[in-house]
């Protein structure tokens, strides 16, 4: 009975910790979003680029070209991440671990200037615990540190073994998003094209 107690006491504390880890997370995002704002204060209000039909975005001419970042607490971030269906808008942070996963998500590899970038995010409801639900169709926008939006559509929902790195690296998708499932047994990507 007394080892029963304890499991269950344990599993009680297990369940707090996530949920409170949960709910850092979240607080962690609105906190830089704020900050990005102050710093950045066309980010992410604007709906089209900055340079308009007589000038042409430097990121046309030369998409290879590194993408801007906000320094803000030690991290680097590249934009925002709108999804309206999940009602998200999240900072990404320029370069992904395990750790930064917990505050933000991170660009996993590419760039939206180059028209192929992969970004990874915890399985935080207030994060990417949701993108599971997303239906073909559903609209997202990322817009980068200059105020320059891209606009992207889901058009495939995929479940993925952990091992299929190469897999994320599709570069038939303009955007790809994905997450752990919350066993940590496969991922969940989707897999957006440019509007």
């Amino acid at each position: 009975m007394t080892v029963g107690l304890l499991m269950l006491a344990a599993a009680l504390l297990l369940t707090g910790y996530n949920l409170f880890d949960e709910y850092r997370a979240g607080t962690a995002a609105e906190h830089i979003l704020e900050e990005m704002r102050r710093q950045a204060p066309n980010v992410p209000q604007e709906d089209s680029p900055l340079c308009d039909r007589t000038d042409i975005c430097e990121y046309v001419l030369n998409p290879d070209i590194e993408m801007p970042v906000i320094n803000i607490e030690g991290n680097d971030y590249i934009g925002v991440l709108e999804i309206p269906s999940l009602e998200l808008s999240l900072p990404v942070m320029s370069e992904w671990s395990y750790p930064k996963l917990k505050t933000a998500p991170c660009r996993y590899a590419g760039s939206v200037y180059a028209g192929m970038m992969v970004i990874a995010g915890h399985n935080y409801r207030t994060h990417f615990g949701n993108l599971k639900s997303l239906a073909p169709g559903a609209r997202i926008k990322f817009t980068d540190m200059q105020g320059n939006s891209f606009f992207y559509e889901t058009a495939a929902v995929e479940v993925l073994s952990p091992a299929a790195a190469e897999e994320l690296l599709n570069e038939e998708w303009a955007l790809t998003l994905f997450t752990c499932t919350p066993d940590g047994q496969s991922r969940v990507a989707v897999r957006c094209v440019k509007l």
